[in-house]
């Protein structure tokens, strides 16, 4: 009887602070919910908007749709899913571009087109088949949009996420619009999305198991190797990419491999385990200049375990990407998976957990969350100092509480790089804030004794108010300090 009545207990209190949490996001962010047909499994994999100004919405049953008024304050009215092509395969990734839809599938790149203007796809063309696949369900294939230079960028899960069985699992490719194929990055192990920043810059997200301690953010650097050997055997047939690179040392750190492996690139940021997520996936940048709040030129990351959107800050620190994750939009109806911006400020976020739990309890959904105007209080930016960081608030803070040591606590720790699946948080230090200076009414900076190369540098804030009062929305940050700034 008492283990019922604390079971009761624990549920009740999990769904207050639970319903605490949507009611503050609500003061932020609005979330709107289409309603999908009944005949119409969606599971998105791929989002882009038509020149029409349509919602192209790919899943991953091989169907594409339009969704028709994708801004209106009532889609539940207005908006309408028609059928744009069936019969593909697994499409993680749509990029519309010059009258076409491109689309990435398990087992190439295709583009469609609709010639006759009656809304669906009639000119069906393969536009390259760079990789092979052997029916493992894991073989996913995701696909960016076009980047600067006028390729896709597709990132390859390996055969049942741990090694490579077929030609070029583990790899990505860049394919051009007419079928130019580049083997381009090694070392992938099991992508959950892909996305460019603000200067151009392609990376993914790739998920926790061998070799990945934890899930991440990384940087697709051409020549570079993601950290994964299994794919490793195919250097032979991607002469462009040179020797195969060394074999990382199993049960060694992330860091001190990069160091002896001149080709290997670790994780610009670290998604620690279930504190920020199981499952890290969508990739988007914030590219509505101030439209959705005080992010703009931010990276966007879902968690699909989770159904949530992280909020990740990134700078250049000796040449290499690294940055600091926060907390940021939850309650999302499935699992997230697919994100797109708009240049007008709406996310739309698509949710599918068929395969893959998720805390949102829908078998898919579709999503538009924007601003309502009002600025929550948080850390806008943490940047690295060769001392300390330096942190940026959306607004005034209030001096006394932003000023003492007494409103952070910081601890560091990193993760194992090894062959075996995940990694426990090791090497555990308590750095100490020795002072604390302001720069300007938003922004301090912290001081640190015993700041750690190659760990997340977790800073929680609770003691931080806004010079009206206002705790902080989210009042923690996980900083990956690959490199510390050179004075």
């Amino acid at each position: 009887m008492h283990r019922i009545i604390l079971t009761l207990l624990t549920v009740c209190l999990c769904a207050s602070v639970a319903i605490a949490q949507s009611t503050e996001q609500s003061k932020y962010y609005r979330t709107t919910t289409f309603e999908i047909p009944e005949d119409i499994v969606l599971e998105a994999g791929g989002l882009d908007f038509l020149p029409n100004g349509e919602l192209a919405v790919s899943t991953r049953r091989g169907d594409i749709y339009r969704v028709t008024h994708p801004f209106s304050a009532d889609p539940a009215k207005e908006s309408e899913f028609e059928p744009f092509a069936s019969g593909l395969h697994e499409v993680l990734g749509i990029a519309a571009r010059d009258g076409w839809l491109y689309a990435t599938q398990r087992c190439e790149i295709s583009r469609l087109k609709d010639e006759d203007g009656d809304g669906r796809a009639d000119l069906f063309e393969t536009v390259a088949v760079p990789w092979e696949i052997n029916g493992d369900y894991h073989e996913y294939a995701f696909g960016s949009k076009f980047d600067k230079d006028g390729y896709i960028w597709a990132p390859l899960c390996l055969t049942g996420s741990f090694s490579s069985q077929v030609p070029f699992r583990g790899w990505c490719f860049r394919i051009s619009a007419d079928g130019e194929v580049i083997p381009t990055v090694s070392g992938i192990r099991s992508p959950g999305g892909i996305g460019i920043n603000a200067h151009g810059d392609v990376f993914y997200t790739d998920n926790q198991g061998p070799w990945n301690g934890t899930c991440g953010l990384k940087h697709l650097e051409a020549g570079k190797f993601m950290g994964h050997p299994g794919g490793n055997r195919w250097y032979d047939l991607a002469p462009n990419m040179g020797p195969e690179p060394k074999a990382p040392e199993s049960g060694s750190r992330f860091h001190l491999e990069a160091e002896k492996i001149p080709e290997y690139l670790p994780a610009a940021v670290l998604f620690p385990y279930d504190k920020m997520g199981k499952s890290a996936s969508g990739v988007e940048l914030d590219r509505s200049g101030g439209k959705f709040g005080p992010f703009a030129d931010q990276m966007l990351v879902g968690d699909q375990s989770h159904s949530t959107v992280m909020r990740v800050f990134m700078e250049k620190i000796n040449g290499r990407y690294q940055g600091v994750c926060f907390p940021f939009l939850e309650g999302i109806a499935s699992g997230t998976l697919p994100l797109l911006m708009s240049d007008s400020g709406s996310l739309f976020v698509g949710g599918t957990n068929r395969g893959w739990g998720s805390r949102g309890s829908a078998p898919y959904s579709l999503e538009r969350i924007e601003w309502t105007g009002e600025t929550p209080f948080e850390i806008e930016e943490m940047r690295a100092q060769p001392d300390g960081f330096e942190l940026e608030f959306t607004m005034a803070y209030d001096a006394k509480s932003a000023m003492s040591p007494d409103s952070y606590q910081l601890t560091t720790y990193t993760y194992i790089y090894q062959s075996s699946y995940g990694s426990p948080e090791v090497d555990h230090t308590e750095p100490k804030i020795t002072r604390i200076e302001k720069i300007n009414d938003k922004t301090v900076r912290l001081t640190i004794d015993g700041l750690q190369k190659g760990h997340v540098h977790e800073l929680h804030s609770p003691g931080v108010r806004s010079a009206t009062g206002e705790k902080l929305w989210h009042d923690v940050a996980y900083y990956t300090l690959n490199q510390i700034p050179k004075k």
